[in-house]
């Protein structure tokens, strides 16, 4: 078993990398609505994903666009207007995604 300090030369393996992008409680939930939907503004994912702040939903997003995963567009209107969508980097999250879904649902963890 490895220690924390021998850990802490060791080189990153793939899949802690890909976790620390997707990383937040937010961040999948997100993803999965855009996928869903296509595109989405900040008040449509706000309503779809119960128990989240503003600030946090701000800072969850801020960090998928910084990743590349998500575009943010904003329209020159009154009021603004912000919409939200998956770059094709976000896109190839889909069959990942897609499978925690089944996962999730073979556990019998959708609600129903």
């Amino acid at each position: 078993m490895l220690t924390p300090s021998a850990l802490d030369g060791r080189k990153r393996c793939a899949v802690e990398a890909a976790m620390d992008v997707i990383n937040g409680k937010w961040k999948v939930m997100i993803l999965y609505h855009l996928m869903l939907t296509g595109m989405q503004r900040f008040n449509g994912l706000k309503r779809r994903l119960p128990g989240v702040t503003q600030r946090m939903l701000t800072k969850q997003l801020r960090e998928l666009e910084e990743e590349g995963l998500i575009t943010r567009t904003v329209y020159a209107e009154v009021p603004p207007r912000v919409e939200y969508r998956l770059t094709p980097d976000g896109e190839e999250l889909r069959p990942a995604i897609d499978a925690l879904r089944e996962w999730g649902i073979r556990r019998g963890l959708d609600g129903g």
